[in-house]
């Protein structure tokens, strides 16, 4: 008995990955996105005007953003794979890819280190800690690089799709890449709904790198 196979064009099956790494990247901000704001509305004694999106990750329920943040940074690093392949060739098909697979890489490392609780969320005192342990430092510094390379591969593709002549995408991808960086600064300064300002620029930019991806994934040839 004979068996007849059918052969499977390597174009094609490189297609297919890349609208699965593309598609995985396009879930990853809109999953962080709508985990995050479930909690905050659900959470006692949770307030996102004095509360970083961050200390969900603390009490009993704290599992639920760890995993938020693991498995939105996991699908980010598949998403910039995809995007390394879509852009092939051109103008930010390096540094973009690069940047979200920094942004990813930090997503993971700031669910693994959780930040310390504060201002009265968690059975906590009120006011600011005056300390902060080696964990929350280190959440920190992750959340810090993740946010700095999103913005920067919004800049990027920005220039990118500017360049071909995709001129909303290009003023989009600004926009959302200063939504974050605005909020970066004024959660800085210390500013009143610093906490407030980060989450709507992270998840304005998060959301924004996720339709990129969702929008390029319909682009490719399967």
């Amino acid at each position: 008995m004979s068996v007849t196979t059918t052969a499977v064009s390597p174009a094609v099956t490189s297609g297919q990955r890349t609208r699965a790494l593309l598609a995985a990247g396009a879930a990853a901000g809109p999953l962080w996105a709508v985990v995050s704001l479930v909690q905050a509305a659900a959470r006692d004694g949770y307030d996102i005007t004095r509360h970083p999106l961050s200390m969900l990750s603390n009490g009993s329920p704290g599992w639920i953003q760890i995993t938020n943040f693991v498995v939105a940074g996991l699908l980010a690093i598949a998403g910039s794979a995809g995007l390394r392949r879509a852009l092939r060739g051109a103008p930010g098909g390096i540094w973009a890819p690069r940047l979200l697979l920094v942004h990813g890489i930090g997503m993971v490392l700031a669910g693994v280190f959780v930040v310390d609780a504060g201002d009265g969320f968690a059975g906590t005192p009120t006011g600011t800690p005056e300390t902060i342990s080696a964990a929350s430092a280190a959440h920190l510094a992750a959340g810090s690089l993740s946010f700095i390379a999103l913005i920067a591969a919004l800049y990027v593709l920005g220039r990118s799709f500017s360049r071909a002549g995709e001129r909303g995408l290009a003023i989009a991808s600004r926009a959302a890449g200063t939504a974050l960086l605005i909020g970066n600064v004024w959660a800085s300064g210390g500013g009143t709904g610093g906490s407030l300002a980060i989450a709507v620029g992270g998840i304005t930019a998060m959301v924004w790198a996720s339709a990129i991806a969702g929008r390029l994934s319909r682009r490719v040839t399967v």
